[in-house]
């Protein structure tokens, strides 16, 4: 089987760039080993502190962000990081080209459960002439020069795209290497699989409470076939499934809280993620827009989130366009 490396160079990746994921990679085996000791390692269980967020740090979130924050800023090919875990921007002294945002342990309400869990991550290049500031960050998806996501699950997988093809890679944890298991991943343009928490639906807007409610109704409703409901409670697993066999993930808007509306993160959550589906053959939306085209007005910027086999998406967004944007 082809290794990680040798695969990005056959790929023509830039050796700069290939340092920048090998860094990632490096950092996401240390937290593979930590998480799969469980209890052993001493990390289980909530901190007493809040990230910018305002949710309760897991003891493995902190570990995660500060492994992948020490390594990628040590790295001469990164210039600033940004992180769910962090209130801003993190700059290097090195004056790389690459700049680097992600969400170090995703799921992590999963780990007290031995559920998957998993590291997202976007690498952009930092824009010629401005040396620092958020602003930096504030790129589209689309700008994107690499996207990914490591699931630590009963196996733990590195699923990446350069640009090119979305492969999928195992670690063997014998060698200690990821090598490529899927050299192409394809989502399926059609799917009769959903994923969404079906606990907030008195909260949804009326596009998606009526999208789910057709989808509900299966043979006998307006869609004339049987759907199924799959939700791992973490966006790294869902997603994963739909990458894997097809199918439609969503967080949708909310009205539970006003001013933060939305669950998900655009720069280091949906863009990343955003970018995987399109490869793959799916689409990722807002429910009206490419989520690729969105642009960030700030680091930790949420948004609503309709992604994977391409024909299910377009028909929840023709949902969408019977109405006007609840926010």
């Amino acid at each position: 089987m082809k290794r990680l490396l040798p695969t990005l160079r056959a790929d023509q990746t830039s050796e700069s760039l290939i340092s920048v994921i090998n860094t990632i990679q490096i950092a996401a085996k240390e937290i593979s080993f930590r998480l799969h000791q469980g209890a052993l390692a001493g990390v289980l269980g909530s901190t007493l502190d809040e990230n910018i967020q305002g949710e309760t740090q897991k003891k493995l979130d902190v570990v995660a962000n500060q492994l992948l924050k020490t390594l990628l800023l040590e790295s001469p090919n990164v210039h600033a990081v940004a992180s769910e875990e962090e209130d801003s921007i993190v700059e290097s002294p090195n004056s790389g080209h690459y700049l680097v945002a992600f969400d170090p342990l995703d799921g992590s309400s999963n780990i007290d459960i031995n559920g998957g869990v998993g590291t997202i991550f976007s690498i952009l290049r930092k824009p010629e002439g401005e040396e620092t500031g958020e602003s930096m960050f504030l790129q589209p998806g689309k700008a994107q020069v690499a996207a990914g996501y490591v699931l630590y699950g009963p196996s733990t997988m590195l699923v990446m795209t350069t640009g090119k093809a979305v492969r999928i890679y195992t670690l063997d944890q014998t060698v200690g290497e990821f090598l490529l298991t899927k050299e192409k991943a394809e989502i399926p343009k059609d799917t009769k699989e959903f994923a969404i928490n079906m606990s907030n639906r008195r909260h949804w807007a009326d596009p998606i409470r009526a999208y789910i409610s057709d989808l509900l109704e299966g043979e006998e409703g307006p869609r004339g076939k049987n759907f199924n409901m799959r939700w791992n409670a973490a966006m790294v697993s869902d997603v994963h499934r739909v990458i894997s066999r097809g199918g439609l993930f969503t967080y949708p808007w909310d009205s539970r809280k006003p001013e933060k509306p939305f669950k998900l993160r655009l720069l280091y959550e949906a863009s990343p993620m955003a970018m995987l589906v399109e490869k793959a053959g799916g689409k990722a939306t807002d429910g009206y827009s490419r989520l690729m085209e969105i642009v960030p007005e700030h680091i930790h910027q949420r948004v609503s989130v309709v992604m994977g086999s391409a024909n299910e998406v377009d028909v929840c967004m023709d949902y969408h366009k019977q109405h006007p944007k609840p926010y």
